[in-house]
């Protein structure tokens, strides 16, 4: 297998796990919204999920136009960064199991989790996210979507902590309202 082929095969993977990830939020999501939760942050959203899904359009893209060439130490530290962001990204999932989705989704009532990569990082999925975006692209030297995309993503990411952290803190004087 060449190294595009098995680039192809790698992103069509993750873009795989995207489709499930998305299976396990709208039916996490549906029963927060169930259990009287409240969803904010509905603007952003689309603009999230476009960022996204460019970042796995885009790579594809750049590797099969340019065909880079790939240096094997570069492609391998990429590869463990984006395996380790997977594991971490997952690691969220189970911890956050029926309240974790990808929208802002607050329940009433229920504690903030604390534990697994939570007690570590307030928002370690984020972190999964950043370095994913980042080290994905590049298993096949993939910079110029790497670059488009952290620009992009820390603009959405800006906006969505702010109204992920105000969702999180609850109603109250001073809470910050999306904009984008």
């Amino acid at each position: 297998m060449t190294t595009l082929a098995f680039f192809t095969a790698l992103v069509l993977a993750v873009a795989g796990e995207r489709v499930a990830e998305l299976v396990v939020s709208r039916r996490n999501a549906a029963r927060s919204l169930a259990a009287g939760g409240r969803e904010t942050g509905q603007r952003h959203y689309p603009v999230m999920v476009l960022v996204h899904s460019g970042l796995l359009v885009g790579m594809l893209v750049e590797a099969w136009v340019r065909r880079p060439a790939v240096p094997l130490p570069l492609a391998a530290t990429m590869l463990a960064l984006v395996l380790a962001s997977q594991a971490l990204r997952w690691w969220c999932v189970a911890t956050l199991g029926p309240r974790w989705n990808t929208r802002v989704i607050v329940v009433p009532g229920l504690p903030l989790v604390r534990s697994g990569p939570y007690r570590l990082l307030r928002h370690p999925n984020y972190v999964a996210v950043v370095v994913e975006g980042a080290t994905l692209p590049l298993v096949h030297a993939a910079w110029m979507t790497a670059l488009a995309f952290t620009v992009a993503n820390a603009a959405v990411l800006a906006v969505r902590l702010r109204v992920e952290d105000a969702a999180l803190a609850g109603p109250g004087p001073g809470r910050v309202r999306e904009r984008a």
